[in-house]
């Protein structure tokens, strides 16, 4: 019997997936749920005994929480990636960790077949399609839902069928979780124009008036909040989301090109990464120099947009991982930030490394590392090339002008 590898969450399409692949065609079933900070400990047994009710040969929980920092998360927080200058990338990111486990398993067990439970509508077929075909090559991969078109009520009827209850309600509103920010979808997403009500948000705004953090960075990564030290960042991550998260900071709605090519709008919730980033970013305005802050931008960008549409094996990643990393040796000192209801506010930084520095002067006020002589002729210089092409030009065109009247 040839074995096949599913990526499993217990929900109604991989359950449907669990029942297909082995009684309609014949696999022998391995179940692997891959945690990427999103599940608890109840959430995760809940699950395994759902595949093991199904009927599978094995079930597999991976916690890839600190590998998916690790590979992924560390580089958009030194890129201070926002695509469209919105969303941290809470779902894709998420999904290349996922789709590298799986990958990896399934060549663990000499596996014949790899199957997923996406669809045909969205992003994550080809997110899993691409890392499945670049690192287990030759494997078949079964996508039962996307391949049978299959509706809710006929995956409810199946599973009713070989002796599975599952209700046939559909949740108002779809939730995925992970570390890195948990999105939301419902039929206000749907449309161009609509909100998601406070009911449909994971974490209940609970907190009123004000609350000061520090952030505390250590070559680029969150090591510290406030007095609390971590021994690793996924650790301040999560502690940040507990303070940040009931004063319903990070919440959104992004609209963005999906990888093939329709438009799509999700609402997220993500109150440590957007916090996170922003302190990131203003830290960084004070350590690194303009072209550093230049080029990282522009790199992070594509880093980001790449990751978003699966490419996260392309090699260049890789080289652009190894700049980003390069520019974070000075990103080291602390950040403070207000926290309000559905708000929050910088109120700066202090670093050694701060280049904002009284030695040299202050800006709009004096200067101490130069003179106002200096200035004027630096200016002249400065500009010297094009003050020289007005002059070539007019110059030109005093010529041009008096032809055209002789």
């Amino acid at each position: 019997m040839k074995k096949i590898v599913l990526a499993f969450s217990g929900g109604l399409d991989t359950s449907y997936c669990a029942i297909h692949l082995a009684k309609d065609l014949g696999y022998e079933v391995h179940t692997l749920t891959v945690n990427t900070g999103g599940f608890d400990q109840a959430e995760i047994q809940a699950i395994e005994k759902r595949a093991l009710q199904l009927g599978v040969k094995s079930h597999k929980t991976v916690d890839e929480t600190r590998p998916y920092y690790d590979k992924v998360i560390r580089y958009l927080i030194y890129g201070n990636v926002l695509k469209n200058a919105t969303y941290p990338l809470s779902v894709s990111a998420e999904r290349m960790s996922q789709a590298l486990a799986v990958a990896n398993y399934a060549n663990e067990l000499k596996a014949d077949a790899v199957a997923h439970g996406s669809t045909g509508a969205g992003n994550d077929q080809v997110r899993f399609d691409m890392v499945l075909q670049i690192l287990a090559p030759g494997l078949t991969i079964e996508t039962p839902i996307r391949d049978k078109k299959l509706s809710r009520e006929e995956e409810v009827a199946y599973l009713k069928q070989h002796g599975f209850e599952f209700s046939a309600q559909k949740a108002r509103y779809s939730i995925n979780k992970g570390i890195w920010g948990t999105s939301v979808g419902g039929k206000e997403t749907l449309n161009s124009m609509g909100t998601l009500p406070e009911e449909a948000w994971p974490t209940p705004v609970t907190k009123t008036g004000s609350e000061t953090v520090t952030l505390t960075f250590n070559k680029g990564e969150l090591t510290g909040i406030n007095n609390n030290s971590f021994s690793h960042p996924t650790e301040a991550i999560q502690y940040l989301h507990a303070i940040a998260a009931p004063y319903g900071i990070g919440r959104d709605i992004h609209v963005g090109d999906t990888i093939i090519g329709i438009k799509g709008r999700v609402g997220f919730e993500a109150a440590a990464p957007v916090l996170i980033i922003k302190a990131h970013h203003a830290l960084e305005k004070h350590v690194l120099t303009k072209w550093q802050l230049s080029w990282k931008d522009q790199l992070a960008q594509f880093y980001g947009n790449w990751l978003h549409e699966g490419q996260y094996l392309d090699p260049v990643m890789r080289n652009i991982e190894a700049f980003l990393s390069s520019s974070q040796k000075n990103v080291t000192g602390q950040v403070s930030a207000t926290l309000f209801p559905y708000r929050f506010q910088l109120n700066g930084i202090e670093s050694k490394y701060d280049l904002m520095s009284a030695k040299f002067g202050k800006y709009g006020e004096m200067n101490l590392g130069w003179t106002g002589d200096d200035v004027k002729g630096f200016t002249k210089i400065f500009g010297n090339q094009t003050a020289i092409h007005y002059q070539v030009k007019n110059e030109a065109d005093k010529n041009e002008s008096a032809y055209e009247k002789n």
